[in-house]
């Protein structure tokens, strides 16, 4: 292996090392969130302290599947590409922040297939003088969002369940089915079938059918570019150190969620759906984007997709199941109608864009394109 890069201020102004930046507002948001400063100040510095946290373990998670082989190292990073956000909603279940939870599980499914893929596809198609096409593998990419689908549809099913029930669907922002046992044990019970068949892909995908999403020849290799050849002692301690960090800037975003929202004039499910699903994936996010623009394709679609399915398969079961144990009471798992909507057409964007097993630049900016008309209608609700 070559000689590992070097941690320098060259390196910080380079594509991976820009959220390195940003440490400086992690000790910034926690002498704000000591010194009872504005909400809106406490909650930007957090959140701009999440992103090089995330950005660690990462790159401490990369350093680790580069050494497991190809099987525990995608289990590593199916476990530790969604954490920041898994532990930013934590913190948020434990305050009763139950319609910010929920706004956050659809606007990272939104943020994957829309922002992420849409970003990817345009990068990639536009650099090194443009490239008329990208080929990915149709197989795996039809794999993953056919997974997708059966996660929306089955997070859809409980507020189906309530618009035949009569009840309607809730206002964006209001809660109206806490201590409805009827629907939290509907909800229960989704969260566990989406866990089962979340394991019956991992088997899928690392055990029976592993060579469908291994990186073609040459470009396992070149996604590994830039290792810095870490131990696997000092990558599981850098894990640790990142995962701390995470937390404490998570409570600290949580906490100064609610008066933020009003002193910057952000609702809530604003915050959730776009805010915080952007900054729990931002270094996740950024490596999609890179990747493509070095023409690996396949692992830009994995990242988008893939990470998508993995929010509606697992992360948000776990949290449904996590309410029962924490915070006020159950998360009953009802969307309101902006949120049901958004997701049902971006699942059917995301499978137009990729059946053929081929992208332009132009699809991406038309996935960018719905995604910001949906940033525009969630701030408008």
């Amino acid at each position: 292996m070559s000689s590992s890069p070097r941690f320098s201020v060259r390196f910080l102004f380079t594509a991976d090392g820009w959220p390195y930046l940003l440490v400086p507002f992690i000790p910034l948001a926690l002498v704000l969130d000591l010194g009872d400063a504005a909400a809106g100040l406490i909650f930007f510095a957090a959140a701009a302290g999440i992103i090089p946290t995330a950005a660690l373990m990462g790159r401490a998670t990369e350093e680790l599947a580069a050494k497991s082989g190809p099987g525990i190292g995608g289990l590593l990073n199916v476990t530790f590409g969604n954490a920041p956000e898994l532990i930013i909603a934590l913190f948020a279940l434990e305050k009763g922040l139950h319609e910010v939870v929920k706004a956050s599980i659809i606007g990272s499914i939104l943020g994957n297939a829309l922002l992420v893929l849409g970003g990817s596809m345009l990068v990639g198609g536009l650099v090194k003088g443009g490239r008329k096409f990208q080929s990915f593998d149709s197989t795996t990419a039809s794999t993953q969002v056919s997974m997708l689908f059966l996660a929306v549809a089955a997070l859809l099913m409980p507020a189906i369940f309530e618009l035949v029930d009569g009840r309607g669907l809730p206002d964006v922002g209001i809660e109206r089915f806490v201590g409805d046992t009827t629907i939290e044990n509907l909800s229960l019970g989704v969260a566990v079938v989406l866990l089962l068949t979340y394991a019956c892909g991992l088997l899928f995908s690392l055990r029976t059918h592993a060579d469908l999403f291994n990186p073609v020849e040459g470009e396992g290799d070149a996604g590994h570019e830039g290792l810095w050849d870490w131990t696997v002692r000092r990558s599981v301690t850098m894990l640790a150190i990142a995962g701390v960090a995470v937390g404490i800037m998570s409570e600290v975003l949580v906490g100064s969620i609610s008066e933020a929202s009003e002193a910057i004039g952000l609702s809530e499910f604003f915050i959730g759906v776009i805010v915080v699903a952007i900054v729990g994936n931002a270094a996740e996010h950024w490596v999609a984007i890179l990747v493509a623009s070095k023409n690996q394709m396949n692992l830009a679609v994995n990242i988008a997709i893939g990470s998508a399915g993995q929010i509606a398969l697992a992360v948000a079961p776990v949290l449904v199941i996590a309410s029962f144990f924490i915070g006020p009471g159950p998360m009953p798992l009802v969307f309101n109608g902006f949120e049901i909507g958004a997701v049902m057409v971006a699942v059917i964007a995301t499978f137009v864009v990729s059946y053929e097993g081929r992208s332009t630049w132009f699809a991406g900016a038309q996935l960018l394109a719905l995604y910001m008309i949906f940033v525009i209608t969630f701030f408008a609700a």
